[in-house]
């Protein structure tokens, strides 16, 4: 019996099981500013790359209450980074690690999960994972189309898991800042959204074929997931896939978007909602919603004259009858009038950073509430990204339902919001 107990039933149990009073040391009963390991999260990675190494470290290794358990990833290199990571921050040998997410995703002992796979996975690896009965942290874009990010949303909301999308800025200070000003009133009515989009074409042609691994240094089938099969090239590992529709969408504007887009949606009060249209206008992509609110997505420029006045990264701009602040992943406050920014931060972490975002995602696996980049937020924020996207490639204005995912009247506009998995993964969720 002992060996099919989880870790908080052996604890409560073991004394009596083995007929003497259970002894445990200070530190597991949570004194000496440790948490007891009955009380700790226990969670599990997938696909943890350079990205998922950041969010590792410095969300979730750093606090007390985590204990990080496995690894699941398709390459060695990958796994064994992250297992040397996790055993040097514990000081064990104990981190677990395979190839096949569904041996992490069986497990009875983890709560929660961390996925930073390639865009690929991310919505089908987390439906799997609540479907498991885990909570979930995931990378952005959480989804590749406009139906899938619905399909996620309705998965983990039937599940009643915890999830929460890698969307940090929403838990970092100069953005909430910047936000409080737009829904409190004190820019006036807001008039204009406007979100940075990074620009990325996609390349001309395939990658050439290279022999395949052995599936002990990577799973290649494994890799590419729900993916159409491709020939292996290493370079679509370091990060070539990118460059790939097959691996990202329709085009690369979530990217970015999954974050200043979202900021524009949280700013505007349309975390329920989205932009009923879309249209090219000279250098800009404009999303306008029901209450004629602008959305303003730009890959340079103000409105075709001039410059941000921020000059990071994932810059927004919140635009009213009265005023208006521009902000960046470097925490720059750019203000129409200096006494808006009365009562700023006085620092701020950058806005890759994800320490506050994870330490929510912690706070409501034991809350049970919704954080703040909750499956119907982001849901709500991919879809305007990929109807967006859709209306720039094919470079014609369209009008668009945010709630179902469809466009009216047009078929070919509503083709490119689906994205089809291969088999046997379009069999995994029916």
């Amino acid at each position: 019996m002992i060996a099919f107990m989880n870790r908080r039933q052996f604890i409560k149990t073991a004394g009596v099981a083995l007929g003497f009073p259970l002894i445990l040391p200070a530190r597991a009963l949570g004194r000496d500013g440790h948490v007891a390991p009955s009380n700790r999260i226990v969670m599990g990675g997938i696909g943890l790359g350079g990205r998922g190494r950041m969010v590792l470290r410095e969300g979730f290794l750093t606090q007390k209450d985590v204990q990080f358990v496995a690894i699941a990833d398709p390459r060695a290199d990958n796994r064994e980074t992250i297992r040397r990571i996790v055993n040097l921050a514990y000081g064990n040998e104990d981190c677990f690690s395979c190839s096949d997410m569904f041996e992490v995703l069986g497990r009875k002992d983890i709560d929660a999960v961390l996925i930073a796979t390639g865009n690929r996975w991310h919505a089908l690896a987390s439906m799997l994972a609540v479907r498991a009965g885990m909570d979930v942290y995931c990378e952005k874009p959480v989804s590749m189309s406009v139906r899938e990010s619905i399909d996620l949303e309705r998965h983990v909301n039937a599940s009643k898991r915890i999830y929460q999308a890698g969307m940090q800025r929403r838990n970092v200070e100069n953005f909430e800042f910047a936000v409080g000003l737009a829904q409190s009133g004190k820019l006036g009515k807001l008039t204009a959204v406007h979100a940075g989009i990074l620009p990325r074409p996609f390349a001309s042609g395939p990658l050439p074929e290279e022999p395949e691994p052995g599936v002990d240094i990577c799973d290649w089938d494994r890799w590419l997931g729900p993916s159409p099969r491709r020939p292996y090239n290493r370079k679509y590992l370091l990060g070539g896939w990118r460059d790939y529709r097959d691996f990202v969408g329709v085009s690369s504007l979530p990217e970015w978007g999954s974050h200043t887009i979202d900021l524009c949606q949280w700013a505007a009060g349309m975390d329920e909602s989205g932009p009923v249209r879309f249209e090219k206008q000279g250098n800009a992509l404009i999303g306008t919603y029901q209450n004629g609110l602008r959305l303003v997505m730009r890959r340079a420029g103000f409105n075709g004259e001039g410059d941000w006045s921020v000059k990071g990264t994932c810059p927004v701009r919140f635009e009213g009858e009265t005023g208006w602040v521009e902000t960046d992943d470097r925490g720059e406050l750019v203000t129409s009038d200096p006494k808006l920014l009365e009562g700023k931060p006085a620092g701020s972490a950058s806005g890759t950073t994800p320490t506050r975002h994870a330490r929510e995602f912690l706070d409501c696996i034991t809350s049970r509430q919704a954080p703040r980049g909750n499956a119907s937020v982001a849901a709500r924020t991919h879809v305007a990204c990929h109807a967006a996207a859709i209306a720039e490639t094919l470079n014609r204005p369209l009008d668009f339902n945010p709630m179902t995912g469809v466009f009216k009247d047009d078929e070919e506009a509503n083709r490119l919001t689906h994205w089809s998995y291969r088999e046997p993964w379009n069999e995994k969720l029916a």
